[in-house]
């Protein structure tokens, strides 16, 4: 069978389960392996073949796809066998900094592999879904041999050779989502506890976020010359932070996210004229 058409997945988890359902869709031959029996003997139950152990992973095809909580678990897995991972292809889609990337990176090159991480951004553990894909960064030439085969996962975006590349796009990304999150949960308890209701609140929140590309290219635009705002500009967001905290807090909504936001902008303010909140978190000033 050619390389092209078979891929082994270590890691197992939500992701990981998520990968072997696109490539066993795709008519791709894959085999599995994962530290808890349970979650291999699944996927086996779909079509995926079960390898008794690292080795056997990496012995039955030549590209490794990794699906691990991070950098650290890929030298814990493929530690155990170390010496079946010349001529291999380790595609790392783990979460890390792109420091610890580029040090996983030369330690599996140090075994005789090729490498490229990934970065992927999916909507949860739905990776059909349109607005996933993958940020890869790696030398050209092996994102270029093997992105047929890594198609059926998301939509490739290949970044550069830097292999901490795909690792720092994604985590700028995460960075946006994680503050997100917590407020868009913390906007929902709010309407909850004030005893409204969170469908009729919905659809205002989804109107409100169309607006949020015109913001990212203003802003964008802005940091290109040293940021957004002044003092003025900074202490009208002070207010409006203390406003927000003391809205969370009137219904009883836990609202630490807004007490940082109010402290930032607190610093932005005290810092004076010219120094706007991006250059506050660039420079730490």
């Amino acid at each position: 069978m050619s390389e092209r058409s078979s891929v082994t997945v270590i890691g197992l988890g939500p992701m990981g389960r998520a990968i072997v359902r696109a490539l066993l869709a795709a008519g791709t031959e894959v085999t599995v392996w994962n530290r808890s029996a349970d979650k291999a003997e699944a996927m086996a139950e779909l079509g995926a073949r079960r390898a008794e152990s690292v080795a056997d992973a990496l012995d039955r095809n030549q590209v490794i796809v990794l699906s691990l909580t991070h950098y650290a678990a890929m030298y814990d897995v493929l530690g155990r066998a170390p010496e079946r991972l010349r001529e291999k292809v380790i595609v790392n889609l783990s979460s890390d900094s792109p420091e610890r990337t580029r040090a996983g990176a030369e330690w599996v090159r140090s075994h005789g592999a090729r490498f490229l991480s990934g970065g992927f951004m999916s909507a949860g553990d739905d990776i059909t879904h349109p607005a996933s894909y993958i940020f890869y960064s790696g030398p050209r030439e092996v994102f270029d041999a093997h992105v047929d085969l890594l198609r059926p996962l998301s939509a490739p975006e290949y970044l550069g050779a830097d292999d901490g590349l795909a690792q720092l796009f994604y985590q700028a990304l995460l960075t946006l989502f994680h503050p997100w999150l917590i407020g868009y949960n913390q906007a929902l308890a709010v309407i909850e506890r004030a005893g409204h209701d969170v469908d009729r609140f919905l659809p205002f929140a989804q109107r409100s976020a169309e607006a949020f590309p015109f913001f990212m290219a203003e802003y964008a635009a802005a940091a290109k010359s040293g940021g957004w705002g002044d003092e003025a500009a900074a202490r009208m967001m002070v207010a409006g932070a203390a406003h927000v905290v003391e809205t969370s807090e009137e219904v009883g909504v836990d609202a630490t996210l807004s007490h940082t936001v109010r402290e930032l902008w607190e610093k932005v303010a005290a810092a004076g004229a010219g120094v706007p909140m991006y250059r506050l978190l660039r420079d730490g000033v």
